[in-house]
């Protein structure tokens, strides 16, 4: 191997990247937009429920329920109606996310000391929001139920109970902006660099520099080296600048190691360079690479455990899995980020990036070398 003509490569590779001027905002600005959008965006908590009330008991019972459910900060009572068809209008247009029924007898139940029921109705179109949303409403009746029972019956009376003592590790708040900003950083850096991989070749073969390559002295695993350690370095340097931007503008911990995220991402480049360069060399035209690439992408998004974990798929879903390097990289790069996890933990997922990016990047190399021969 000549490392000097590989340097070249390397070297126009980065000539031909820059001299474009639409090229510079696509690797420099483009990463920091889609993570502040992203960083916005994909969040589940749940900071802002409107809720839709219907009083028909007009008691200071009931009041005192309106104010539990309206001195809440999570809830906000937008909307307080005098007819039930009312209620069920507002949930089918949207404009309010619960809806609240007191029925007449509720006060009259509560002084007999019989159970009163109180009907909440919830949009059920995005399931796991509606269940935090209930969750967090029963919540509410609990303490409203603790306070009506101290007002009833004053008598202190005391006994045995459990005492649980809370403590949440690695995310004390439960914020869940730390849980997939970095799940954000990993998704952008395996999207743009299999985008520029798959056009590396295509883009020679196009405005037909290509028979000029394959008549230099360079040798095929020389071409692949110059073609792909443009976009390492690039990818790398856009890793720390988003991590950083992570790290000082959504204050997301990094307890761990960089170097051993910058290791962890070395070995996922292998996997996504090389089906950039597989997706590149079956490719005829730029727009056919594009659309194998996002082929690719959706699927590698949707078995990452990004947003849906892993162990609830189906048992043939899950071994798929094993084959998708993001799902390796982002154990890693929360591990780093939110519990500092070292080798000693992670090792099984550096040897599944470093098998899997291994075979993908030795299968796109054999399959550039048939395409030159």
């Amino acid at each position: 191997m000549n490392w000097i003509r590989v340097r070249e490569l390397v070297r126009k590779e980065f000539i031909q990247l820059f001299r474009d001027r639409k090229n510079r905002p696509l690797l420099i600005i483009a990463p920091l937009v889609q993570l502040i959008l992203f960083g916005y965006v994909v969040t589940t908590d749940v900071r802002d429920i409107t809720v839709g009330l219907l009083d028909l008991s007009r008691t200071p019972e009931s009041r005192m329920l309106v104010d539990a459910i309206g001195g809440n900060k999570t809830f906000r009572i937008t909307d307080i109606i005098e007819r039930p068809r009312d209620l069920d209008q507002l949930l089918l247009m949207r404009q309010v996310n619960l809806g609240v029924k007191i029925p007449p007898d509720f006060s009259a139940k509560i002084r007999k000391g019989q159970t009163a029921e109180v009907q909440i109705l919830a949009d059920g179109s995005m399931s796991n929001m509606a269940a935090v949303r209930i969750s967090y409403m029963l919540t509410v009746l609990e303490r409203f139920n603790n306070q009506v029972i101290r007002e009833l019956h004053p008598v202190k009376m005391s006994y045995g109970k459990a005492d649980d003592r809370i403590r949440t590790w690695y995310n004390p708040n439960l914020d869940s902006r730390n849980f997939y900003v970095p799940g954000i950083v990993a998704f952008l850096i395996m999207l743009l660099v299999m985008l520029l991989t798959s056009m590396a070749i295509i883009r020679e073969k196009e405005s037909g520099t290509m028979e000029q390559l394959m008549v230099t002295p360079l040798k095929p695993f020389e071409m692949i080296l110059g073609k792909t350690i443009p976009f390492i370095l690039i990818a790398q340097a856009q890793m720390i600048l988003v991590t950083v931007f992570a790290v000082f503008w959504f204050d997301i911990p990094l307890v761990g190691s960089i170097t051993l995220l910058l290791v962890a991402t070395c070995l996922f480049l292998l996997s996504t360079l090389g089906i950039g360069l597989f997706i590149s060399t079956v490719s005829a035209t730029q727009q056919q690479a594009m659309m194998t690439t996002f082929f690719f992408i959706l699927p590698f998004f949707m078995l990452s455990g990004f947003v849906f974990p892993v162990a609830n798929m189906p048992k043939v879903v899950q071994w798929l899995t094993y084959l998708n390097p993001l799902k390796y990289f982002l154990i890693i790069i929360r591990g780093v980020f939110l519990k500092g996890t070292g080798l000693d933990a992670l090792w099984p997922q550096f040897a599944g990036l470093l098998i899997l990016g291994s075979v993908v990047f030795w299968g796109a190399v054999r399959l550039f070398r048939k395409r030159l021969d």
